[in-house]
């Protein structure tokens, strides 16, 4: 009769190495993912914002370089707003893009706004100056907006608001052009 021993039934040092290195290339790829969306992984449709369809409540935060910026529906105008910060490294690639393109378009009566997130003003300063951005850009260090109305965790993060301050829509990560484009019109309708 043979008797075996639990080192009998380890797995042989060539399987333990393809367990580890299966391993950490499955670490690798997650991290790589989290880099190119921001931290946000969704199954092909977008999460939903238990905010949307609701009316959402005015604010008034210092801007980032001088002055007062408040909500656009206050006033009666639709609002597109940019939540991002200088240390986003999705934000990097997002804003000279978005930033460009509303340069080039007028958007008439919608506002766009951009809303730097539990950030500095030093380093937030410098990397709108570096983004070309041109349209206001509200301060929040503390979080006030982004994450007390808003509700947002991460940024880069885009929400459409009607003239009537109802929340239409919430793009989370990175906005692409396309969606910037819709998102803008669909205001318009």
């Amino acid at each position: 009769m043979s008797v075996t021993t639990s080192s009998d039934r380890r797995p042989s040092r060539k399987k333990r190495l393809t367990i580890v290195i299966a391993g950490v290339s499955a670490i690798v790829l997650i991290v790589i993912v989290s880099i190119f969306t921001g931290g946000h992984v969704t199954n092909g449709s977008e999460p939903t914002n238990a905010l949307v369809g609701k009316s959402m409540r005015t604010f008034s935060l210092s801007g980032l370089k001088s002055g007062t910026v408040e909500a656009p529906w206050k006033s009666h105008h639709a609002a597109v707003l940019i939540f991002f910060a200088s240390f986003c490294g999705p934000c990097k690639s997002e804003m000279p893009k978005v930033a460009n393109y509303i340069r080039h378009h007028n958007e008439g009566s919608i506002r766009v706004i951009g809303i730097d997130a539990l950030d500095s003003r030093g380093p937030a300063k410098a990397f709108v100056k570096e983004s070309g951005v041109t349209f206001p850009i509200a301060f929040d260090p503390n979080g006030t907006v982004t994450t007390g109305i808003f509700q947002f965790a991460y940024v880069p993060e885009t929400v459409f608001v009607s003239a009537k301050g109802i929340l239409k829509q919430v793009y989370y990560g990175a906005i692409p052009k396309n969606v910037l484009v819709k998102g803008i019109a669909a205001l318009r309708a």
